[in-house]
């Protein structure tokens, strides 16, 4: 079983690429891990909401296989503790399928991705932003990992 957090357009910010890396590096040693970018959608100021919205979703569907497991990270999403995210996780890998965990543009995901996914992950109730969000998803896939092989990462 393979996680990849896909996610539309480059970190901007070297420092939070930065710890992006050093957590892809630490997700390595638990299991199969990529983080892919789909580059961000040329001219997008020229156009619309639903416009940027559907040639970035066009480009997330081109990147999914059928047989993925597809959970968007979405504000909707259900919500879950570290530990119940642990768990949640295990269920996942259990199924032998591949989990693609994607965070969309600025504006969410196309109607179509939508109606790909599998289901929908929120991380907080609060919003974010985008650049943000990577870090928090990637270090709790980590704190999940920990958690599952008991491990004194995270604390009660």
């Amino acid at each position: 079983m393979r996680i990849t957090l896909l996610v539309v357009g480059k970190t901007a910010d070297t420092r939070l690429q930065s710890l992006i890396d050093d957590y892809q590096q630490r997700l390595k040693h638990y299991v199969p891990f990529e983080f892919v970018v789909v580059p961000d959608v040329k001219n997008a100021k020229s156009l619309s909401e639903e416009q940027l919205k559907a040639a970035e979703g066009e480009a997330i569907l081109a990147r999914l296989t059928p047989s993925m497991e597809v959970v968007l990270l979405d504000e909707h999403g259900q919500e879950f503790r570290s530990i119940e995210y642990a768990e949640w996780l295990q269920k996942k890998m259990a199924s032998g399928k591949d989990l693609t965990l994607i965070i969309g543009g600025a504006y969410g995901f196309s109607k179509a991705v939508y109606e790909r996914a599998n289901g929908k992950l929120s991380l907080s109730r609060m919003t974010f932003s985008h650049q943000m969000i990577r870090i928090m998803a990637i270090e709790q896939l980590y704190r999940a990992m920990t958690i599952l092989r008991g491990e004194p990462y995270h604390h009660e």
